[in-house]
């Protein structure tokens, strides 16, 4: 027999430790209430302890772990008490390991602090609900335990941190302000300082200093060193064209060509104030423009005569249309000239007589 009572009306007991599996309930795996043998529940009443829910601190002395709980029901074998497992990894007991058990009080909770050991956590879209339904299966918290919370079918691990008003909190009918430290595993994108921000430019890390000379020194050393390196770069760039290569549909090798460079021009064309006065007839780099020479009238009829579109006055376009009349006189003379030549001919082709054969 391990269990005992201690004086001065302390209920104190000691008993062999086995997980809730050996007694086919896996559901108490959802909260911290263990199952006791039927002898502490006579020598509690016999005490007159009427505090409910029943609260227990858990202790082994061996390795100097402690935690507290609630219990559910007092029918274990005599001697043994069944915990959650996750109980048993906090006190680090094994199966059959002595483990003692003392009644106790605890203050109704206020504040808590939890941790999630894994980032995953972060992804449950109402993390409140998911809590609150957790800790109704719950008598108690105690900082520095790791308790389970179930959901979606997979396990999410969850540290006390901090406790209010003591280390160990009771958490049935209070109203607890629940807060959530970052995962274990989570690592900040920006770092510790958030205020940091990246030069896209320079690919260097740059943090504001609060002094404003400072910054704008800052900055107008940038903007130097940005013009600096645009002033560097050519004028033109350039690019190779047809730089890849081809097959044959034959199957024969192709003669390898190297590729051309093309010069590519950086800068964009833009109508300056010269222009404007070069198109108006102005002058350009401070010289007079000639006087424009006037059309010479046989020089454009010249033009037109050979295929070009000639922008001329009417005059011109008078005396191109008398040499042309002129021409197609001449021509019309020509041919008809031709005809006369042509009917003088004495040869008539199939003009002789024939005979039958009859």
């Amino acid at each position: 027999m391990f269990s005992r009572f201690g004086g001065g009306g302390r209920f104190t007991a000691s008993y062999r430790a086995y997980p809730v599996s050996f007694i086919d309930r896996p559901q108490l795996e959802l909260g911290d209430k263990v199952i006791l043998p039927p002898s502490a529940l006579e020598r509690l009443t016999r005490m007159q302890i009427d505090d409910y829910p029943m609260l227990f601190e858990v202790t082994n002395a061996k390795e100097g772990k402690s935690t507290h709980c609630g219990v559910l029901e007092f029918v274990a074998d005599e001697g043994v008490v069944y915990l959650p497992y996750w109980m048993m990894q906090n006190l680090l007991l094994g199966e059959g390991d002595i483990v003692k058990f003392s009644y106790t009080t605890l203050p109704k909770g206020a504040y808590v602090k939890l941790q999630p050991q894994t980032k995953d956590f972060l992804d449950i879209s109402n993390p409140k609900a998911v809590l609150e339904t957790t800790l109704r299966q719950y008598t108690c918290l105690t900082v520095g335990d790791t308790f389970v919370i179930h959901y979606n079918n997979k396990k999410y691990f969850i540290d006390v941190v901090e406790a209010k008003p003591g280390d160990a909190i009771g958490v049935v009918d209070t109203d607890c302000e629940v807060d959530f430290a970052p995962p274990l595993d989570y690592v900040d994108p920006y770092g510790p300082d958030n205020t940091k921000f990246e030069d896209t430019n320079s690919g260097a890390i740059n943090a504001p200093t609060g002094d404003k000379d400072t910054d704008d020194k800052a900055g107008t050393s940038s903007d130097a060193a940005a013009e600096a390196e645009a002033a560097a770069q050519p004028a033109t760039k350039t690019f190779l064209a047809f730089a890849g290569s081809g097959n044959r549909l034959d199957g024969k090798k192709i003669s390898e060509v190297a590729p051309k460079e093309v010069e590519v021009p950086t800068t964009s064309l833009r109508v300056t104030k010269e222009w404007q006065q070069l198109r108006q007839g102005g002058v350009l780099g401070g010289e007079t423009s000639k006087e424009p020479e006037k059309p010479d009238p046989d020089a454009d009829i010249d033009r037109k005569r050979s295929g070009k579109v000639v922008f001329g006055g009417a005059r011109a376009a008078a005396i191109a249309r008398k040499k042309e009349k002129a021409a197609a006189a001449v021509k019309d003379k020509e041919e008809s000239k031709g005809k006369d030549d042509a009917g003088k001919s004495s040869f008539q082709a199939f003009q002789g007589s024939g005979n039958k054969l009859r």
